[in-house]
């Protein structure tokens, strides 16, 4: 697989431009903060999760799974490995032991700053060519994409 793009599309994506370019800068971009968490030993998700800590310490499974916008498998995936890492707990709720409640630990609170400056320089590397106006629209546009892709998948299947 290459790191270079053509900016040539195959002719089955013809029909879906946008969604091609989406699915290229995903992808580039994806493997570009990957690279970046993997010099911090983490894997892509796991520094979403652990910003929704920063935020509010003590969140449940259930919480995190929601607020990450990650399937159950992958935050359960995640949350073991963080936790065999040293990174944080988890333990079950006093009201209820079927909850799982998730603490960091000093390990994991001092990755805040390390987070938060690789997504400062992943954000810098983003938005090098492009004007305050064009990152404004770009970020507009994305989210209305977004929520519509959301929107559809929570639709039933046509029939």
């Amino acid at each position: 697989m290459s790191d270079t793009t053509s900016s040539e599309l195959p002719n089955t994506a013809g029909e879906g431009p946008l969604s091609y370019a989406i699915f290229q800068l995903a992808r580039a971009h994806r493997g570009h903060a990957a690279a970046m968490l993997r010099a911090m030993n983490l894997h892509p998700g796991q520094e979403l999760l652990l910003m929704q800590l920063f935020d509010h310490d003590g969140r449940t499974q259930a919480e995190l799974l929601e607020r990450a916008g990650l399937d159950h498998s992958t935050v359960s995936k995640s949350l073991r490995r963080m936790q065999e890492a040293g990174l944080l707990t988890r333990e079950p709720a006093p009201h209820d032991r079927r909850v799982m409640v998730v603490h960091l630990t000093d390990a994991g609170r001092a990755l805040k700053k390390p987070i938060a400056d690789m997504w400062r320089t992943l954000e810098q590397i983003s938005v090098h060519d492009l004007t305050p106006d064009q990152i404004q629209a770009f970020t507009t546009c994305a989210h209305i994409i977004e929520k519509s892709v959301r929107d559809h998948s929570r639709q039933p299947p046509a029939k």
